[in-house]
């Protein structure tokens, strides 16, 4: 028998790690296709095949827009979610800082937020900015109750993320744009993992600016989009006059074009969260039958697609790895930092001691999963926990 013929065909794969990034719908992609091949026109073009090209990106742009609760002038595209942070992040605190001479030059956020908006603050903080951080509770929630004590006349920008990428936890951001509005401060909010999850409406909630991500939706990557409410101006991250001179560069077409037919299947689904409810029922309730399982958030105000554990004396990663090996894709955190054996940020800053916060496991589900799959997951999830809690530690990587 040669090599070839001997090795063992997979079984498929049970995919339950949707925060980290969907698979493209087979809808977006056939909205794609034509944009790939054919209708490769520049759609700043005048001729006509740059007017096809813009009249998709207009399309898409209105399908976003839909989905967000905004007008269609209101959606700048953006090459990601990550993007559209620092965009939103950076823009509106320099825009800030230019109008009020150099007077406004703090930037109030949460010790939970994404690489992407905490990398950003740190550019601020390079430049001269001062970061203050809300506090952060058991349940995973921002304190909003603190945020007027942390407001004043040098304030440029609020931003605290609508739900959080790990642990699942909705903020309450309505009641701080509130408070935001109120004191003449523009608010951002991440919404790269709620969006398309649960109702997610820009105006509803009052925000100024708003980021989504189009491959946690089920488009392709490379493509993302910024709500910015009207009236709102920010100092843009990369200069030219697309976007209505909002962001610079030839616009990705076929990127933009999926994330327009994601978001229009999207806001659908985020309407019927009851989808996931039996499925994560079963999770939690065989999860939490191992010995030294805990949930570091919710059931309740927590995102209906996820859950996410600690298991005492084990490693997150380890574990990770142990269910890859039975064709099961999961996480032990986001995506940008998975693998790493220091504890997450977010857990720590929700008081969970690091030795508790290492065994961490993000489970996540999407418009593709099938219970067949969490039954599978749950099958093995026990036997692996044990099977690692009895390497001795001095043993282990």
């Amino acid at each position: 028998m040669t090599p070839a013929t001997s090795i063992r065909r997979p079984r498929r794969a049970v995919y339950l790690d949707y925060n980290a990034t969907a698979p493209v719908r087979p809808e977006a992609f056939k909205a794609m296709r034509p944009f790939l091949l054919g209708e490769f026109g520049n759609p700043s073009s005048v001729h006509i095949l740059g007017q096809r090209a813009r009249r998709a990106v207009e399309e898409a742009r209105a399908r976003v827009a839909e989905l967000l609760g905004a007008s269609a002038g209101e959606i700048v595209f953006t090459s990601s979610g990550s993007e559209a942070d620092a965009m939103a992040v950076r823009g509106a605190a320099l825009r800030a800082f230019e109008a009020s001479g150099g007077k406004k030059r703090a930037v109030v956020s949460s010790p939970i937020e994404h690489e992407a908006v905490l990398g950003a603050l740190e550019k601020l903080e390079r430049r001269g900015f001062e970061v203050k951080f809300l506090p952060v509770g058991a349940d995973g929630t921002v304190a909003a109750q603190a945020l007027p004590g942390l407001l004043d006349d040098s304030t440029a920008l609020v931003t605290v993320m609508h739900a959080n990428n790990e642990t699942g936890a909705v903020q309450p951001v309505r009641e701080r744009a509130g408070i935001c509005r109120e004191r003449g401060v523009i608010f951002h909010t991440d919404a790269v993992q709620s969006a398309g999850k649960i109702p997610v409406d820009a105006r509803e909630i009052g925000a100024d600016l708003l980021s989504i991500s189009g491959h946690k939706l089920g488009a392709p990557k490379g493509v993302g989009a910024l709500y910015i409410r009207r009236g709102v101006s920010l100092v843009p991250l990369i200069s030219g006059a697309q976007e209505k001179n909002r962001r610079g560069g030839t616009e990705n077409v076929p990127g933009i074009v999926g994330l327009g037919e994601a978001c229009r299947l999207s806001r659908t689904e985020a309407l019927d969260a009851s989808r996931y409810a039996a499925l994560r029922s079963r999770m939690l309730q065989k999860a939490l039958k191992i010995p030294g399982s805990r949930l570091t958030a919710g059931p309740e105000g927590t995102l209906p697609h996820m859950a996410h554990f600690c298991f005492e004396g084990i490693s997150g990663p380890e574990l990770v790895a142990a269910l890859d090996l039975e064709g099961i894709a999961v996480s032990s955190g986001p995506a940008c930092s998975s693998g790493s054996p220091e504890p997450s940020h977010v857990l720590l800053a929700m008081g969970i001691p690091p030795e508790i916060a290492r065994g961490a496991l993000r489970v996540s589900m999407g418009f593709g999963t099938k219970t067949s799959d969490v039954e599978r997951f749950l099958k093995i999830l026990s036997g692996a926990v044990e099977a690692l809690r009895r390497v001795p530690a001095e043993s282990r990587p």
